[in-house]
């Protein structure tokens, strides 16, 4: 395999501008009469997958091949957090109701999946009913029940077996004072939270009103567990399949292989096509060797989704036939350096301030690919298609976005700290544009004398043992950490939630907050949910947006765009705008 070097800062800088004027607009695939997208030709051309399905196929054979340039922080739909593992996770689990597996904007749509239909609210949505689909089976042939979905649900409580998980179900279903999960509380009555009346059934009973719970039912740890094959934190090693597809082998740190499963019943499921026969799927490989490979044709995803490295955009961009063959989605996903008040001197407001102010904010954006590439320059959180946004810049860094040197040292003087100090930076180790991003802080910060020291810590654990485990954050002095989020759906709850929440911190580590902490900001939050006007509710989610900078405990780096490359084998590659990047479950090989 031919080794590509990386390309530095000026010569990406000359590579995007060239991107830039070649790019000349988006896709001619026009939408069909009916208004449903249209499909593309076979050799598709350039955002050709953002509104339709290109090299459409029902071709059933073949076996697609995956990478990943880290590994899964679980395949355990209980302890999963990563949209791409969400994407992912639908081969082989079936939760109650999911995202429509299109193009567009049906992506973001909800559709039944275990379930007959969405659910249906009660005592003011309180209370949320779900009825499954008759012969659905586990891959063993064992029938699925409500009581496994339900298991599923409660096994997802314990953050200490499942650190990487969300904690939507923990913070708003009833629980019994002092549950503490399936193992922990095993003999524990959860009828107050979730009831099983029969097998076809679920009941479940919230502690608030929720409008949109059906959002909570599309999450994995809705996707059913049996019981006696349960092994905790072991699971992950071979889950017990619902979908299409099933673990044939699984070393973790090396890949794993799906097959067909037997079991599995294409008359319960018209979501899914299940075109190819399996999918190999290897981690820990190089990010560039990735995009070599997906350029040359014997390999079909970068499953991360997170677009390709500098390198290889200096062989698309400037080539018009390579191009055409790639696709350029905005997202619902902001780039962002979290500031930890729990590391000092950033336990002061100034000193977080002069962190905002220092920030060379065009240097992050080459650092993540360039405005095509990598994205916008963000000034908030809330990404511009998220309901609640607001265009507002509460630390502007100089009128070029090159940082505001004069006012870094004056809220260094303010904050006792005038020579500056130092503090580490945290980045994902597989991730060549999270570590290009931490350098181009580590530049710009040492202008005002803030001295940046970069570790790298490996992404499948990144949450759940450093940056996102408080005591060891603040013990190793991370008062900085690259991170990324992408909306869990599409609204400000889905987007905000979990990463300025202080309530999810656990201690326990796989925190996805691991900077914001405000009890304004809490009570914020619980105001929105009891909005039943969505336009109340929306203006809070900028209220709060607005206060988390206030606050100055989220550096925001770009609201994120990503260049895939199309598999030159594969068929029906679409962008899925729900995850914002390529639908895994549509995908089938030429």
């Amino acid at each position: 395999m031919q080794k590509t070097t990386r390309l530095g800062v000026a010569a990406l800088s000359a590579v995007l501008a060239l991107g830039l004027a070649a790019c000349g607009g988006g896709s001619t695939t026009t939408p069909t009469s009916s208004g449903a997208p249209a499909a593309a030709g076979s050799t598709g051309e350039f955002n050709g997958a953002l509104t339709a399905v290109v090299n459409p196929s029902d071709k059933k054979g073949g076996i697609l091949k995956l990478a990943n340039a880290g590994d899964w922080d679980s395949l355990d739909p209980g302890d999963t957090y990563y949209g791409y593992s969400w994407n992912f996770i639908r081969l082989y689990g079936r939760s109650l109701v999911m995202f429509k597996s299109a193009p567009g904007k049906t992506g973001n749509e909800l559709t039944p999946d275990l379930a007959e239909g969405l659910g249906t609210p009660s005592d003011d949505a309180k209370t949320w009913t779900y009825k499954l689909k008759a012969g659905i089976k586990f891959e063993d042939g064992t029938p699925v029940t409500s009581k496994d979905v339900k298991y599923g649900v409660e096994r997802s409580f314990d953050k200490e077996v499942f650190p990487d998980g969300y904690t939507y179900f923990n913070d708003f279903l009833n629980w019994p004072k002092d549950y503490k999960g399936a193992y922990k509380s095993k003999d524990v009555n959860t009828d107050s939270a979730i009831e099983t009346p029969d097998d076809q059934t679920i009941v479940f009973h919230l502690k608030q009103p929720l409008s949109n719970f059906d959002y909570f039912a599309q999450l994995p740890a809705t996707i059913p567990v049996p019981k006696d094959k349960d092994t905790g934190a072991k699971y992950k090693e071979h889950v017990i399949s619902t979908g299409p597809y099933k673990f044939d082998k699984n070393e973790i740190g090396k890949g794993f292989t799906l097959v067909r499963n037997d079991q599995w019943d294409p008359a319960t499921d018209p979501n899914r096509k299940a075109l190819p026969d399996g999918y190999d799927v290897a981690t820990n490989v190089n990010a560039d060797d990735i995009d070599n490979r997906v350029l040359a044709g014997d390999l079909d995803v970068d499953v991360t989704g997170t677009g390709v490295q500098p390198a290889a955009l200096g062989r698309i961009l400037p080539d018009p036939a390579v191009k055409a063959g790639t696709d350029n989605p905005t997202g619902t996903r902001l780039w962002y350096t979290s500031i930890n008040g729990n590391v000092a001197p950033l336990d002061n407001l100034e000193c977080r301030k002069a962190v905002e102010y220092a920030a060379d904010k065009t240097a992050l954006q080459t650092a993540w690919g360039g405005e095509f590439a990598g994205g916008q320059i963000a000034t908030s959180l809330l990404p511009p298609s998220i309901p609640g946004h607001e265009d507002f810049n509460t630390w502007v860094p100089g009128a070029d976005n090159k940082g505001d040197v004069t006012k870094a040292k004056e809220a260094l003087t303010a904050c006792g700290q005038p020579n500056g100090f130092e503090t580490n930076i945290a980045y994902r180790a597989e991730r060549p544009k999270e570590k290009a991003a931490a350098e181009a802080l580590q530049q710009s910060l040492g202008r005002v004398g803030i001295k940046l020291t970069l570790k790298p810590f490996p992404q499948t654990d990144y949450f759940a043992l450093y940056a996102g485990k408080p005591g060891y954050a603040k013990d190793n002095k991370l008062g900085l950490a690259m991170n990324g989020w992408q909306s869990d759906w599409p609204d400000g709850f889905g987007f905000l939630q979990q990463i300025v929440d202080s309530r999810v911190i656990r201690d326990t580590g796989g925190s996805s907050n691991i900077s914001v902490r405000d009890p304004e900001v809490d009570k914020l939050i619980d105001q929105a949910m009891e909005q039943t006007d969505p336009n109340s509710r929306n203006g809070i989610w900028t209220q709060i947006d607005k206060k988390v900078m206030d606050d100055a405990y989220i550096l925001p780096n770009v609201w994120a765009k990503a260049l895939l490359v199309r598999s030159k084998n594969a068929t029906n590659v679409f962008v899925n705008d729900a995850y914002g990047m390529y639908d895994y479950l549509g995908m089938g090989v030429k």
